[in-house]
């Protein structure tokens, strides 16, 4: 159980808003690998499966840093609880720091394995964020809002990932660019600097800002105890396909935005489409929010039409593209709200309604040209919104002691960001890439069954958010 005492509303904001900075710069920079990614295949001369070693590094780097994390735990207890959450925050702010300030070697060193070390070494950093960050904001406020509160967070989180193609892409792709038109290595070097002296004045910020502290008072359980449970370790696999596939579809769609078959555009537009595909989640997780929390059904239907509006306005005022371009994007949003509404928020139910529209979305983009294949592919952004916290709140549902050691073997899953994009890489390079997509594909039809085996035993059936038992 907490030691601490619950934290009062009115001293709860100034820590919000301060986690809700973070999460806004660790969703840009997360992003930025999808517009490395082009980049870096072009410069190197890489196929798709060479090019997706961008998100192996980074995301390898969650397995490796969370099953160090673990081993520490079970030897020598909880660093998090030793340390605090505010010092093992600003650890990670700054190891991430370090990680931007390597792009540096590596781009004028120009190797792609030293851009591959400073990835890792800047995905260890957002591991130890991912550690202690996400359980902060869930320990600031009640534990019924919990949810609520992360989705909140998360979809500023989703705003600096919506941002990063477009702030992003120009850096890269326009601002950087040598006469000849061929990129220079400023185009990684400056942009990373300049990362790095945010994340620094961040971590200073976060020091100055008198944050509550936490303890806890349970013993780590040794053994793997938390794999009794059967929805933990289904959930496990669900958090591997479920990260593997956002990040193999975010990886590739640029390129498939490149192909004749579908509209054939370039970098410096695609990047706008891109920035839709990250809106979308942006959206989803506002949407997800309000539809957690404890208002009226008919207050929570308006406040989310009247918020899907607003940030879609938002998200249109940042990318570069006409009305016209984007009112499409109006169809998927509705289709957003409807889905919600019929989830009646209870986090199975929503998980298998999200889940199957993200299938049909992607089987029209497999088997169609044009627009029609761009469209459906673009909208699924708005459907992966909940999924990472609802696969994390049904897995750890009812684990009781077991919590904490089920939580850092959720974040051990992450590796399917690491894997599954290096696999539909491979598949892109020998049957293309509209095949490709058949991968993630299969990975929402895993969550699909996950969250009907939740259902029918009863884990986030109802509505509300998911109890953990701590």
């Amino acid at each position: 159980m907490e030691t601490t005492t619950p934290v009062k509303k009115n001293s709860s904001i100034i820590p919000l808003v301060t986690m809700t900075l973070l999460f806004f710069m660790w969703g840009f920079i997360t992003c930025m690998n999808d517009i490395l990614i082009p980049h870096l295949k072009v410069q190197f001369n890489l196929n798709f499966q060479q090019s997706m070693l961008v998100q192996f590094a980074f995301f390898g780097a969650y397995f490796i840093g969370s099953l160090i994390y673990f081993l520490i735990s079970y030897f020598n207890g909880d660093p998090v609880n030793k340390v605090g959450y505010k010092k093992g925050i600003i650890a990670g702010v700054l190891l991430s720091a370090v990680g931007c300030c390597l792009f540096y070697p590596a781009a004028t060193l120009s190797i792609y394995g030293v851009f591959l070390a400073a990835l890792f070494v800047l995905g260890l950093g957002f591991t130890i964020l991912q550690i202690t960050a996400n359980a902060y904001v869930t320990l600031l406020g009640p534990e019924e809002s919990a949810s609520s509160r992360l989705n909140l967070t998360q979809a500023f989180n989703s705003f600096g990932t919506t941002i990063a193609p477009i702030l992003g892409g120009h850096l890269i792709f326009t601002l950087f660019l040598e006469k000849n038109g061929a990129a220079s290595a400023d185009s990684t070097r400056i942009p990373y600097l300049i990362f790095a002296g945010i994340l620094v004045v961040l971590a200073l910020i976060i020091s100055r800002v008198k944050l509550p502290s936490f303890s806890s008072e349970e013993t780590v359980e040794r053994g793997l105890g938390a794999l009794k449970f059967p929805q933990l370790k289904l959930g496990i696999f669900g958090i591997f396909c479920y990260v593997g596939a956002e990040v193999g579809i975010g990886s590739l769609l640029i390129a498939f935005m490149e192909q004749p078959d579908v509209t054939n555009l370039t970098e410096v537009v695609s990047k706008n489409y891109l920035a839709l595909y990250w809106g979308g989640a942006m959206i989803g997780r506002f949407l997800g929010a309000i539809s957690l929390s404890e208002l009226p059904q008919t207050k929570k239907f308006i406040y989310m039409v009247l918020a899907a509006a607003a940030v879609y306005l938002l998200v249109f005022s940042i990318v570069d593209l006409t009305f016209a371009q984007t009112s499409f994007f109006i169809v998927f949003i509705v289709l957003n709200i409807v889905a919600f509404v019929i989830g009646k928020s209870a986090p199975a139910r929503t998980l298998v309604i999200f889940a199957a529209v993200n299938i049909a979305l992607l089987l029209v983009s497999i088997f169609s040209k044009g627009s029609m294949a761009l469209y459906p592919i673009l909208g699924i952004g708005l459907f992966n919104s909940i999924m990472f916290s609802n696969i994390y709140t049904l897995s750890i549902s009812g684990l009781g002691k077991y919590v904490s050691q089920g939580s850092s073997l959720l974040v051990m899953a992450i590796l399917g960001g690491a894997l599954l994009p290096l696999v539909q890489g491979s598949i892109a390079d020998s049957l293309g890439i509209q095949t490709s997509f058949i991968l993630p594909a299969l990975c929402y039809l895993y969550i699909l069954i996950f969250g009907l085996y939740c259902a029918k035993r009863g884990h986030g059936a109802e509505g509300g958010a998911v109890r953990t038992n701590h």
